[in-house]
Order: C-alpha cells, then sequence, then structure tokens
C-alpha cells in the first residue's frame, strides 16, 4: 500500500524541518511527501526542496489548509494520503502503527494520539492537560464504539480514493478534519483512533493566538454540527450521542464555573468550603485519567501535577469562544443575522506574512 503525505505549509521555514525529518526517519517510509508552499514569504519552499521533498506553490495563497492539500491532492500517487502539519512532528513508528488500521477496508480515515510538542507557557501546558485527557479517556471511549468524533487534522490518513470521491478535503467548513470525519461515518465507512501511533502538535504559546486557533476550532464544530446532526441521528446514533454530549457540555460550562457561587448565595456554603468541594470534585474526575495516561506517555506525574491548575485558563477560553460559536454559529447565522467563519488563521504568529498596501497582514 502506497502512502503520500501532503504538509500544508505557509511561512513555515523554521518549523518545516522537525517536521520533514520526522517524516524522512519514519520506519515505514512514505513514498512520496508533497509540500504545498502556500504563498510563503520566507524560504519555506527551500527548505523543503532541501529535504527531498516535492514542493508545489500556488499562483497565490489558496487562504485554507483544506485548499492547500486539494492543491496536491492530484499529484498524489498512493493509496493512502497522510495528512501533516507543518509544525506537527511523527513519532518515527507513526506511520508504521497508524497504516495496519487499514487492512479493514471498512476503514476511510485513521489518526493517532496527539500531544504538545511544547509546555513552556501557561497555555501550552494547558493545552497538554487537555490532550493527555482527551486522547486517554474520550477518545479510547469512542473508538471502543467505533465512533470517533475527530480524526486530527494535523496527522490523520485517509484512503485516496474516498477523498476524491467526497471531491477532495471539504472546504465548506473551517475545520476540515472534524468534516471529513463525519462525512466519512455518515456515508457508512469507519474512522479509525489509533492511539499507540503518537505524533507532537505544536500548540500556541500566547493568549491572542489560542484565541484565534479556539476560536477556529469552536465556529467549526458547530458548522458542522448544523451541517451534520439531522444525518448523524439517523445513519451514526453513536456519533450523534457524542457530539450532543459535547454540546450539553458547553451548555453547562457557565454553571460549572457558577458553582461555587451558587453553593454560597443558594446554599450558604462557607466561601472556602465551596472553593473545596468544587475543587475536589473537578480533581476527583480529572486526576485518575491524567495519571493513567502519565503513565502511558511516561510523563513524570509531578510535570503533569504542576500543568493541571492551567487547564483552568485554557478552559476558560474554550467557554467563551464555544458560548459565541454557538449563537453566531447555530442560531444567528441561519437565521442570516451573522456570517459564518471563513477566514483561517493559525494559532502561532505568522512574522514573515505578506502585506498589502495598508500594512496588514494578509489572512490564510
Amino acid at each position: 500500500m502506497k502512502i503520500s503525505v501532503i504538509v500544508p505549509a505557509h511561512n513555515e521555514e523554521e518549523g518545516l524541518p522537525a517536521t520533514l525529518r520526522s517524516l524522512l526517519a519514519q520506519t515505514v517510509p512514505a513514498d512520496e511527501i508533497i509540500v504545498v508552499d502556500d504563498g510563503s514569504a520566507d524560504r519555506t519552499g527551500d527548505v523543503a526542496r532541501s529535504y527531498g521533498a516535492t514542493v508545489l506553490r500556488p499562483p497565490r495563497n489558496l487562504g485554507s489548509k483544506a485548499r492547500a492539500q486539494n492543491h496536491a491532492l492530484p499529484r498524489c500517487r498512493g493509496d493512502l494520503v497522510l495528512a501533516v502539519d507543518a509544525d506537527t512532528v511523527l513519532a518515527p513508528d507513526y506511520i508504521e502503527r497508524l497504516a495496519p488500521a487499514f487492512d479493514d477496508p471498512a476503514v476511510a480515515i485513521a489518526a493517532g494520539n496527539v500531544q504538545t510538542r511544547r509546555t513552556r507557557t501557561v497555555w501550552e501546558r494547558g493545552r497538554s492537560i487537555e490532550y493527555l485527557f482527551g486522547f486517554h479517556f474520550h477518545r479510547p471511549i469512542q473508538a471502543g464504539a467505533r465512533s470517533p468524533m475527530v480524526c486530527s487534522g494535523c496527522c490523520s490518513a485517509f484512503r485516496r480514493d474516498v477523498l476524491l470521491a467526497y471531491g477532495g478535503f471539504p472546504e465548506r467548513t473551517i475545520v476540515e478534519d472534524m468534516d471529513l470525519t463525519w462525512t466519512a461515518q455518515i456515508a457508512g465507512h469507519q474512522a479509525r483512533y489509533v492511539g499507540a501511533a503518537v505524533a507532537w502538535a505544536a500548540d500556541p504559546e500566547t493568549l491572542p493566538y489560542l484565541r484565534k486557533q479556539v476560536r477556529r476550532w469552536m465556529a467549526g464544530f458547530f458548522q458542522n454540527v448544523r451541517l451534520h446532526l439531522p444525518r448523524l441521528l439517523v445513519r451514526k446514533p453513536l456519533l450523534a450521542l457524542w457530539v450532543c454530549l459535547a454540546v450539553l457540555e458547553i451548555l453547562l460550562a457557565p454553571l460549572w464555573w457558577a458553582a461555587p457561587v451558587l453553593l454560597v448565595h443558594a446554599w450558604h456554603v462557607p466561601l472556602p468550603e465551596a472553593l473545596a468541594w468544587w475543587a475536589a470534585t473537578e480533581l476527583l474526575l480529572l486526576t485518575p485519567p491524567l495519571l493513567y495516561a502519565a503513565r502511558r506517555r511516561r510523563i513524570p506525574y509531578r510535570q503533569v501535577l504542576v500543568n493541571l491548575p492551567c487547564v483552568y485558563a485554557t478552559r476558560a477560553v474554550n467557554t467563551y469562544y464555544a458560548w459565541r460559536a454557538l449563537i453566531t454559529e447555530l442560531l444567528l447565522a441561519p437565521l442570516g443575522l451573522a456570517t459564518p467563519l471563513t477566514t483561517y488563521e493559525k494559532g502561532r504568529p505568522d512574522t514573515r506574512a505578506p502585506t498589502e498596501a495598508g500594512g496588514e497582514a494578509v489572512p490564510r
């Protein structure tokens, strides 16, 4: 089974080498690596060529990851297409562990376990806790039910013929990975989570870029809810259940944040005691899966416990943008009272972005 790799890259001169080195170090090598130099103003194309990759450069910046991937898709010769972000590093055995999922002809899409590459700032530390919890608690449960909610776009593999049948990577929503994961399962194909295949993604280091990323993720989630939920309820009820539970969690999030205040004012519980009950309940739910995940990933327990408080900072950002997306994408946009999010912005600084006459960075 031949494997083609697509790496969409916009001004990724600094991060791209680590990604390409990880691809070249695979125990099961890819048959071709295609880097889409999507309107870069730096040496992205030269860097890719220096590692032996095939470089495609569109005549203009295409504006989103899905469009960049679709630009390369007709050139792919592999039976499988592995889409890798230009800031993601794969474990040496990533392809070796992921490819066997496609021995089952029903499987159309598969992805591995994503962890955070760096934990230097509060935002990266909070994201590391989210990933440890999500990929060692939620994903295994969903995988056991053969209905994963998303195959992460930074390191997912697809059958090329299925991709072509769907018209390529979907461009109708701002998050192509979730769109494709749901579309494939609605059509009767299977999506597979392979926990033993590990990838490390570069996550936002600062609050402004975390906000951009989370805004895109949450807007894309509700765009897909609006687009797919009725068919999910009929064709893939278990996946619809995970989606509905995620929406319910978002709806209840403000109540969770307000719980200490409610305990104080409604039940007259002393504030220190209310905070203690609130924190203890949360830790009781979070800590066991996190310690299990730390053991699986061979991460020191102390490191996980030190990073744990940071998850409340990222969770606050998640709550705000989830509610904003719910109102905009699920309620106002269908009524024509708001415009869905369509501008793709990276969750990291783009210091070399080309500028227009007005001096502002061209969005992608």
